[in-house]
């Protein structure tokens, strides 16, 4: 529980991108720079501080000074003149004095408060456009680390930071970073960049981690341990937050409490509207650790299993008995329900499945999804195989993504089909019927889904690529966040193209992209013929209740309308409209 504040509240506001409360002090970390433990210490204590942080500046001048000797010796005074510039930092009475004034203030250890005022130095410097004194970035934080760890702490650090429970505050985070977060001690995190629609913002969602991201300058201003406030439904940081905003929170947090609860009971309930038209909601995943979230919210299956996640932390793609190691025993943990799989998905915002001599100029319409399957057959085949050979062990469909002709349909399935042999051959089982499908994410998928449906089971529209295509605007780009729409006329003309031209052929269309669990266009999916809706695990239980809550007949109705409208927040009203009508307690 955050004490009781004594300083000014303060409000950050940026955007929303991951629902939830958090209360708790704040942890900041930064870029390229390893933070220390915090702790708080007495006003008696000031003195002691200070003089262990000049103690730690002299012992890394003579190591500098040592390091500076022995570079004359061997390479001459040119190249020794870097130590001396490292030397001059470490004697700047600017920095110096305000690191006194720091341990002072803030009343905590001598290496936080080094870090804290050294962190501020860097992250201003890296804002500079000049790109010489933005390299200048990496000497600093060279001497900075040396510094941290000459202090000699005289006792057990009483720290409170990452293993305590906190909000973090970051410039950014990686999607990795996000799915390996201790959650037992992460409330919640902001951070200065990215976009409601970044991978990192998807995984937060996934995870029921409250995240708020656009906090411009939260880095540099924001104080460690500060008692604060995250609040992932209206995008604020609030700082030293006043007995009243306090416990408005704390009752809210009770409201939306109640809420889940009551979603609780519902859980594992059919999920079909009022006039019975069946809906499955199924869940998206990254990594194994997320089954128990899976089973518990009541999805029939997996529509999206991420296998990119593999990736993660800069590990390669495991081998083939790896690989399907991992997948039967997600498909075990889900019967009898089924499991799609989605190739390597790598590239754009997601991570790279190998090195790059050369960085792409533009990643978005480069190497990635199905191409760079495709472009490494060996790899591809070891995937496939290790797909076929978990699907002896339940219900299982693959899926491929990016997909933009039937140019790359044709190559992946004669790939399948190669496999299916070699597998024979061997005598390992596998079901000759596994479901194939394509992801609709391309302008050029969605328009040729006529040619497309006759040659796969199923479609899953991935909604979060199919609207930055279409619309030509970055989703993790805050400066053009405004022109990605959801609702835009002409993507939601594409998602009707593809679900007609799948109800020609014979097939079911399904929605695994962030519109799916954004219960504001339920209503709007809902009545342009979607017969699926994967989503976070967390987002489960709430996406059921809308669907059951909802007339089809009504929402198709609604989505002719819709159709036939130019604007983006027009279209927007008027699924909100149903959905405040029939589940507005469900509502952020």
């Amino acid at each position: 529980m955050v004490k009781s504040p004594v300083d000014t509240e303060v409000i950050y506001e940026g955007i929303p991108a991951s629902p939830g409360i958090a209360i708790a002090p704040v942890h900041v970390i930064a870029r390229g720079f390893t933070a220390p433990d915090v702790y708080e210490i007495e006003e008696s204590e000031v003195e002691g501080e200070q003089k262990r942080f000049r103690e730690a500046i002299e012992i890394t001048k003579k190591q500098l000074r040592e390091l500076q000797a022995r570079l004359e010796d061997l390479s001459g005074e040119n190249e020794s003149g870097i130590f001396e510039a490292h030397v001059m930092m470490l004697e700047d009475r600017a920095v110096v004095e305000r690191v006194a004034q720091a341990i002072a203030k803030r009343q905590q250890n001598a290496e936080y408060a080094f870090y804290a005022v050294m962190q501020n130095f860097l992250e201003a410097m890296r804002r500079i456009p000049d790109p010489f004194l933005r390299e200048r970035t990496a000497d600093i934080e060279d001497v900075a680390q040396r510094v941290l760890r000459n202090f000699a702490p005289e006792s057990e650090p009483r720290h409170q930071g990452p293993e305590d429970r906190h909000i973090l505050v970051a410039y950014d985070l990686a999607p990795s970073d996000t799915a390996s977060m201790n959650r037992r001690h992460v409330m919640g995190f902001a951070t200065e960049q990215g976009s409601v629609n970044s991978h990192t913002a998807i995984v937060a969602r996934a995870f029921g981690i409250p995240a708020v991201v656009g906090l411009e300058g939260a880095v540099i201003d924001v104080v460690t341990l500060s008692p604060a406030i995250l609040d992932g439904y209206a995008g604020k940081l609030i700082l030293h937050p006043t007995r009243e905003t306090l416990e408005r929170y704390l009752n809210l947090s009770d409201a939306k409490a109640k809420v889940r609860t009551s979603l609780e009971a519902m859980r594992g309930a059919a999920t079909d509207t009022t006039d019975g038209r069946a809906i499955t909601v199924s869940a998206n995943i990254e990594i194994v650790d997320e089954l128990p979230l899976v089973k518990r919210s009541g999805a029939k299956g997996i529509g999206l299993y991420r296998t990119e996640f593999f990736l993660l932390n800069g590990e390669e793609m495991p081998d083939e008995n790896g690989q399907a190691e991992v997948y039967s025993k997600i498909v075990r943990e889900m019967a009898p329900h089924q499991v799609i799989i989605r190739t390597l998905d790598a590239g754009g915002d997601k991570v790279p499945v190998e090195p790059l001599t050369d960085p792409e100029p533009n990643p978005f319409l480069g190497w990635r999804g199905i191409r760079v399957s495709l472009d490494r057959p060996a790899m591809f085949r070891e995937q496939i195989r290790a797909v076929l050979r978990a699907s002896a062990a339940g219900k299982v469909a693959i899926m491929f993504p990016m997909v933009s002709g039937l140019s790359e349909v044709w190559r992946a399935k004669e790939m399948i089909r190669h496999s299916m042999d070699d597998l024979n051959k061997e005598g390992i089982p596998f079901d000759p019927d596994m479901p194939v499908g394509v992801m609709i994410e391309v302008p050029a998928a969605a328009l040729c889904a006529d040619l497309l449906a006759p040659e796969v089971d199923f479609f899953s529209i991935g909604t979060n690529d199919l609207i930055q295509y279409t619309v030509a605007a970055d989703r993790v780009n805050p400066h053009v966040a405004d022109l990605y729409r959801p609702t835009h006329p002409a993507v939601i003309r594409l998602i009707r193209r593809t679900i007609d031209a799948a109800n020609d052929n014979g097939i079911w269309t399904g929605i695994c992209g962030e519109m799916a669990g954004d219960i504001r266009l339920t209503p709007l999916l809902i009545g342009l013929g979607v017969e699926e809706l994967s989503v976070g695990p967390q987002q489960v239980p709430r996406v059921g209740q809308a669907i059951r809550s909802l007339s089809f007949a009504e929402c198709a109705a609604m989505a002719d309308d819709a159709l036939r409208n130019t604007r983006s927040q027009a279209i927007l009203d008027l699924s909100m409209e149903i959905a405040r009508k029939r589940y507005g307690e469900l509502l952020d």
